[in-house]
């Protein structure tokens, strides 16, 4: 956001006018969203389809820090991170709720350049905004977005339909928006001693996007569609690769064996792990904030996953008895730990 530009107190406009003001130019999509924003409620029709609806909610200073998150970025990504919880379920997304409270620091641009995020991720991902609410908040500024999405009963994949024998895979790669993360970080801690320094970035633009630009793997769910695999079991990669294969675990039954030196990570995030004496794999394990698909596909399976270049088979699902395990480079079976982020710790 330009800070030189004149900015608009929110008061000037009341709720209702900011309301008008961010959804006059929304123009629905899907034939299922018959009435958008503009009465009490939505109106859906969704015939001879199962609804899948998931929200997220993301607060000032806990999810993000905008000292070096820029709106229009965190609009964004606030829509993503819920289209992935969607797309995790094999299903599609449609339409999303966008709920706010904001505090009086912020001006009408500010929020203006906040929804202009979140209007380019309803553009790409061919979404509709129907609703949502705003209101004050004493603090900063907190998100809450609720996606709704669609898929044909037999598509739906759950958490809990892990199979003994299963692949264990994984899309594209890990550990990246952790890194991203810890880059911002320090650059954020040496602008408080010395706000005259110049951030120090290059070269690591695909860890940065990573953290501050996630996308949500649309084109993985259309992939597996395509190559007619149902995966049975499926969880996005929100909270680190232990903790998902975890639930996956707990909710089938299973037990499973990830191999270390088959976890994709990208050559920035080792490389600035190395910077930081940071083990990358602990990144990709314990990080977050990836996005990517984790899912099992039966065994038969194998020749059409193993083709594609952005799924990786990192492991299999074995008897629940076995425990989760990662097998580290020399064999060695170490039981994995939920070490991802927990909002609910004490800081």
């Amino acid at each position: 956001m330009n800070e030189n530009k004149k900015q608009t107190p929110l008061s000037a406009l009341g709720e209702f006018g900011l309301i008008r003001r961010l959804t006059e130019k929304i123009e629905l999509k899907n034939n299922s969203s018959e009435k958008g924003v503009g009465d009490d409620a939505a109106v859906l029709s969704f015939p001879d389809k199962k609804i899948v609806v998931t929200t997220d909610l993301l607060t000032e200073g806990i999810h993000f820090n905008l000292m070096y998150v820029p709106l229009k970025h965190l609009g964004y990504k606030a829509v993503v991170v819920n289209l992935s919880d969607v797309y995790a379920m094999n299903a599609q997304p449609r339409q999303i709720t966008v709920s706010i409270a904001v505090s009086s620091k912020f001006s009408l641009e500010a929020i203006e350049e906040l929804y202009s995020g979140i209007h380019m991720a309803c553009e790409k991902y061919g979404i509709d905004l129907v609703g949502g609410d705003t209101t004050t908040s004493m603090t900063g500024l907190v998100i809450s977005i609720t996606a709704i999405g669609e898929a044909d009963a037999e598509a739906i994949a759950y958490r809990s339909g892990a199979q003994v024998n299963d692949l264990v895979c994984v899309s594209g790669d890990l550990g990246g928006a952790y890194m991203g993360l810890q880059l911002l970080e320090r650059e954020n801690e040496v602008f408080k001693v010395n706000p005259k320094e110049q951030p120090q970035l290059e070269g690591y633009d695909y860890i940065l996007e990573r953290q501050l630009k996630p996308e949500a793997r649309k084109d993985v769910i259309e992939l597996l569609n395509e190559l007619g695999v149902k995966p049975t079991s499926m969880i996005d990669i929100s909270d680190g690769l232990s903790s998902e294969i975890l639930h996956l675990c707990e909710e089938s039954q299973v037990g499973c064996n990830i191999y270390e030196d088959k976890i994709p990570m990208d050559t920035q995030t080792k490389l600035f792990a190395q910077e930081l004496n940071i083990n990358p794999i602990v990144a990709a394990l314990n990080g977050g904030e990836d996005y990517e698909l984790l899912f099992t596909v039966p065994l038969a399976d194998h020749d059409k996953i193993k083709k594609e270049f952005d799924f990786t088979i990192i492991g299999h699902i074995t008897e629940k008895g076995n425990g989760a395990n990662l097998i580290t480079g020399s064999g060695a079976a170490i039981s994995l730990q939920a070490q991802g982020w927990n909002p609910l710790l004490k800081n």
